[in-house]
């Protein structure tokens, strides 16, 4: 495995490790995220057996020791399962999560006790650079779930939401949502409930101009119409689940 770093936004870099064998033929890309600022921040850890790469991609655009913050968007091994080998090479870093995450998981399974952040809480990170917390729990899975934006780019980083298999360009202007939907189809990973919609418009109500997906090349363009699009079709799926 080797891991491709790409600037997707201005001081946002994307550090993908495609993985062929997972739902093949098409394969499957594990994405992190890495903004840069006074206090630089990784959303995602990417997978324990990663690490290594994932370091290794990071440290050409800067020192892994440097890293103050590390979050994600739930407790799930692709999210998070190298938080522990990240806290342990950046001394100054902590992790960050919601309410929820840290009282069920975090707490414990951290090295060092993680932030708890509020949905909508901003940390700064300094050289023009905030990031806010949102809560989206369930969606598209985990009762922790939540999405992290960075305000000064526009630049959304969006979790398992527009999930798609492939290992595509790092940063597209095309349909996003197309290949999500298929992917749905496939792995059915969704926690499906009727909230879907109206908290995925809530996300458009903040009109992203780049999607960062952990799953999926990085889409740049109109996030809000997007994010729409996915909220009516799992609209349409918890009506169908529903009779």
């Amino acid at each position: 495995m080797e891991a491709r770093t790409d600037e997707i936004a201005d001081g946002i870099y994307r550090l993908s490790i495609f993985v062929p064998e997972i739902g093949p033929p098409a394969g499957f890309t594990f994405n992190q995220f890495l903004i840069l600022g006074d206090e630089p921040l990784l959303f995602h850890t990417g997978l324990r057996r990663m690490f290594p790469q994932v370091r290794e991609a990071l440290a050409r655009i800067t020192p892994p020791e440097r890293l103050r913050w590390i979050t994600f968007g739930h407790y799930e091994a692709d999210e998070c399962g190298a938080m522990n080998e990240w806290l342990a090479v950046a001394p100054q870093a902590e992790a960050a999560h919601g309410h929820t995450g840290c009282l069920v998981s975090l707490n414990d399974m951290a090295d060092r006790t993680p932030r708890i952040l509020g949905d909508g809480e901003t940390i700064d990170l300094g050289g023009g650079r905030r990031v806010r917390w949102l809560d989206t729990p369930h969606i598209p899975h985990g009762w922790d779930a939540g999405v992290l934006l960075e305000e000064a780019s526009g630049t959304l980083l969006c979790g398992d939401l527009f999930t798609q298999l492939g290992d595509g360009p790092a940063l597209t202007g095309g349909d996003v949502v197309g290949p999500a939907i298929a992917a749905e189809d496939m792995f059915l990973s969704s926690s499906l409930h009727p909230s879907m919609g109206p908290t995925i418009r809530r996300l458009a109500g903040l009109a992203p101009r780049t999607l960062g997906l952990m799953h999926g090349p990085s889409f740049a363009g109109d996030g809000a119409a997007a994010l729409h699009a996915l909220a009516d079709d799992y609209d349409r799926r918890v009506r169908a689940a529903l009779g």
